[in-house]
């Protein structure tokens, strides 16, 4: 059994609920008798790429990470690391992170920069203030809780050694090269 699981800070924000439940399945998989391989998952950067005209229309990227580090992936990359959980007996029993090298918010501008020809800049808006903004852009369940899971990275909660190598066989594609891919 593999189970897909979240990265993200176990107490203290909003997002810590789901968190919560997510290890409450993952001691379930433990203690179920078969044989299991846990992953992490690391924050899916897809969206980011998505929200790129929006980025463009406010000249930036806001939001209460600050200048903290986010273990990133994407959806291809984890599909790679759970085929091989899939299949490789040796990574039985484990418990893995799974992300690329942890960004900074301005550091995730610059790559956008660089792939879309644009000029972003990071601004950092306290846990408040992006609550708010985010409530009002998604409605207040949804928006609590983005807010919650960038609190959390905030706080370090995403910014953890990666064992993506382990659970892939290989290393996590590079961001230079990803957002290169992307180049217009």
């Amino acid at each position: 059994m593999v189970y897909t699981s979240v990265q993200g800070a176990e107490e203290g924000t909003a997002f810590s609920p789901v968190v919560q439940s997510n290890r409450q399945t993952e001691a379930d998989v433990r203690e179920c008798g078969l044989d299991f391989a846990i992953g992490r998952n690391g924050i899916y950067i897809e969206p980011d790429i998505e929200a790129i005209d929006d980025y463009k229309a406010a000249g930036e990227i806001a939001n209460c990470a600050g200048k903290a580090k986010c273990g990133y992936t994407t959806r291809s990359e984890l599909a790679f690391a759970y085929a091989r959980m899939l299949t490789e007996g040796s990574l039985n029993g484990h418990t893995l992170l799974l992300h690329g090298e942890p960004l900074t918010q301005s550091a995730l501008a610059s790559h956008l920069n660089s792939a879309f020809g644009t000029d972003l800049v990071f601004r950092s808006m306290s846990v408040d203030e992006y609550r708010a903004d985010r409530v009002a852009a998604l409605g207040d369940f949804m928006g609590t809780v983005i807010a919650g899971i960038y609190e959390g990275i905030l706080n370090g909660a995403n910014d953890q050694p990666s064992d993506y190598a382990t659970a892939s066989g290989r290393p996590h594609r590079a961001w230079d090269d990803y957002f290169g891919s992307l180049a217009t």
